[in-house]
């Protein structure tokens, strides 16, 4: 039974519409279970995929006043969470170019504080990568040091090539956020190099 005797999806996005915290809760509980089913099957990564729903509602909630403007909105959630999914593997893609970039011999000008700190980083990628669960950690030295596309990679380990992307995905985002950690010059590298696409 909902709270507040609202039995319509139609009633709770209306209320959601105008900051009903109640009603908004409501709709995500209603929702939350087959959205992140979805997204999971979509990332295979349970860490994506709360991320992605967690997103997915903040954005509903922040834009709230729409909410009553939505005819169906179970296809509205999935197709927006199909659209955050896109754009996350479009962003670990692109980080995955402005990391490369920075590990190439002309990216950074030869002064010795540049390299030294090349050096280090790349002493500490190389810690992190090693400490990558197995698969994760051999999908992405195969892609990322031997230049081997999706398509051998998953001829190679007999999985699918939606599972090697994932295991990028996965392997980018633990990198990204040890190197985060662990060096505050590196995203003033990294944001140095964004500007470059």
């Amino acid at each position: 039974m909902l709270e507040r005797g609202l039995n319509t999806e139609k009633t709770l996005l209306l209320l959601s519409s105008r900051a009903d915290e109640v009603a908004f809760t409501s709709l995500f509980n209603l929702h939350k279970h087959k959205l992140y089913a979805y997204v999971l099957s979509l990332t295979e990564s349970v860490m994506l995929a709360e991320d992605i729903v967690q997103d997915v509602f903040m954005k509903l909630w922040y834009e709230h006043e729409g909410l009553a403007n939505i005819a169906n909105f179970r296809s509205y959630l999935f197709r927006m969470s199909k659209n955050l999914v896109i754009d996350q593997f479009r962003r670990m893609s692109h980080e995955a170019l402005i990391i490369s970039e920075m590990f190439q011999e002309n990216t950074l000008h030869n002064h010795t504080e540049n390299v030294v700190f090349l050096k280090e980083t790349e002493r500490l990628l190389a810690e992190i990568i090693n400490k990558l669960p197995t698969q994760q950690k051999l999908v992405y030295r195969l892609s990322r040091e031997e230049g081997r596309s999706h398509e051998e990679i998953a001829a190679i380990l007999k999985i699918s090539t939606h599972t090697v992307r994932n295991h990028i995905v996965q392997a980018l985002s633990t990198i990204r956020r040890q190197l985060i950690q662990n060096s505050d010059t590196f995203m003033l590298l990294v944001f140095a190099a964004a500007l470059k696409y």
